[in-house]
């Protein structure tokens, strides 16, 4: 089951709102303790200058009268204020404390009882009072809503800008990835954009050269191999005509035998390096295999027993010449190597369409099943013959690839081979308008 947060993508995310999420909350709380310093510093600076002002009031001008709030208290009243004590609030104790620091030394400092207007009392060592002056509340009623709202939407905008940093940061390298799976399927690979960082512009850039020099290698490959089958097909007919002239008729037998062994050895080979994609007309698979069955019975003396066992429905569809190819390969394969009965198989699975041939032989040894699907590998001594190649699976393997599925060569539990195709559903499923369109584009 694949997960988002396997993606890069998806860990991309989680790294920038986890990096988000503690730089805010980092932030905010700054803001708070740095907010409540200002506070205190603002109220304790607010309050050394009134102090000095009244001071100055008193001295220079005794008579005129005191703004409001402001007022000077008797040393023995009874609305003094009792000394602070330890259980005070911290912001208030400091608040005390800085207050002393910048009065002149001796100087008592008390607060009003809880309830009135926030005000100090201050008592130097010459005043002939308390002075009596306002101060800000430490903790006024807080926009805590706003500030929220404020830090919800920052940090909103800065994830909605990190994710598309992220997404513009990924869309290369999943745009590489796909091209990287085309090309690992063998199918045709168009040039992926250079785009990105400098690091994965290189890496786009040796990946597209490594396809342009692969695909070269290949269509030489195939050119030769082309060209070799071809020029051979004109002698081996010359050669066949010539020996059913012979007049000894097991002499001509044996090099017809052989000469239909060299021109199916060809066919292989013109099979092989053909590399282009299949226009051919795309069928139901359940309704061509049962052809591509009758048809083989009637051709093929001596054939095994072939059993159908088709449950996919008329929504599994391939062209139809890659179709033909594939069972025909496979048909062939079965009844050199293998024993009867040869199972074709066909039915919808969680990964897609599944096209599978079997046989009840006795299979491949688990260390040549990896070598199976290699060209021109034969395994002997189990898998040997006369006119043969070693290009059937190989072939097989290349036509599945080439079609959108993939190929999986093995035992089967009970003995003998079986080769299981995978066709994903939006590929297997297209319609023939669909192929059309998509052939024409």
């Amino acid at each position: 089951m694949r997960r988002a947060i396997d993606t890069l993508f998806g860990r991309l995310v989680v790294i920038v709102i986890g990096m988000l999420v503690l730089s805010h909350v980092a932030w905010f709380a700054i803001i708070r303790f740095e907010r409540d310093n200002v506070q205190t510093r603002f109220a304790v600076e607010e309050a050394v200058f009134l102090v000095e002002a009244v001071r100055q009031h008193i001295a220079n001008t005794p008579d005129q009268p005191l703004p409001p709030r402001v007022h000077t208290v008797p040393l023995g009243s009874a609305d003094v204020p009792k000394p602070p004590g330890e259980d005070i609030p911290p912001p208030l104790q400091r608040f005390v404390e800085d207050l002393k620091d910048r009065l002149p030394d001796g100087t008592e400092v008390r607060l009003n009882e809880p309830g009135g207007p926030p005000s100090v009392w201050v008592h130097g060592a010459k005043d002939a009072g308390w002075i009596v002056v306002p101060v800000q509340p430490l903790r006024p009623p807080r926009s805590r809503d706003r500030m929220l709202v404020w830090l919800a939407l920052i940090f909103s905008t800065a994830v909605l800008a990190a994710l598309f940093a992220a997404w513009q940061l990924q869309s290369p390298l999943r745009s590489l990835a796909q091209a990287v799976a085309r090309f690992g399927r063998g199918q045709p690979t168009p040039p992926v954009p250079e785009r990105g960082p400098r690091e994965l512009r290189q890496l786009t850039h040796g990946f597209n050269q490594m396809v342009r020099e692969v695909s070269q290698t290949e269509n030489d490959r195939a050119v030769m191999l082309a060209g070799v089958a071809h020029d051979l097909k004109t002698p081996l007919a010359r050669l066949r005509l010539r020996a059913e002239m012979m007049d000894d008729e097991k002499m001509r037998d044996g090099v017809v035998r052989d000469v239909d062994s060299m021109a199916h050895i060809v066919d292989q080979f013109l099979v092989f390096a053909h590399d282009r994609a299949d226009g051919s007309e795309p069928v139901s698979v359940d309704e061509q295999c049962e052809r591509i069955t009758r048809a083989y019975r009637a051709v093929t003396p001596g054939a095994q027993p072939i059993r159908l066992d088709l449950e996919a429905g008329p929504a599994f569809v391939l062209p139809a010449a890659t179709l033909d190819r594939l069972l025909s390969n496979l048909l062939d394969n079965a009844h050199a190597y293998g024993a009867p009965p040869v199972v074709i198989e066909t039915r919808r699975d969680a990964k897609g369409w599944v096209l599978s041939v079997s046989d009840h032989g006795k299979g491949i040894a688990p260390d040549d099943l990896i070598k199976a699907s290699r060209p021109f590998v034969r395994l002997d001594p189990a898998r040997g013959g006369s006119g043969h190649s070693g290009l059937g699976l190989a072939i097989v393997e290349r036509l599945a690839r080439r079609a959108g599925g993939e190929c999986e060569i093995g035992n089967r539990a009970g003995g003998g081979l079986q080769v299981a195709m995978v066709f994903p559903f939006d590929i297997a499923s297209r319609t023939v308008e669909e192929r059309r369109e998509e052939r024409a584009l």
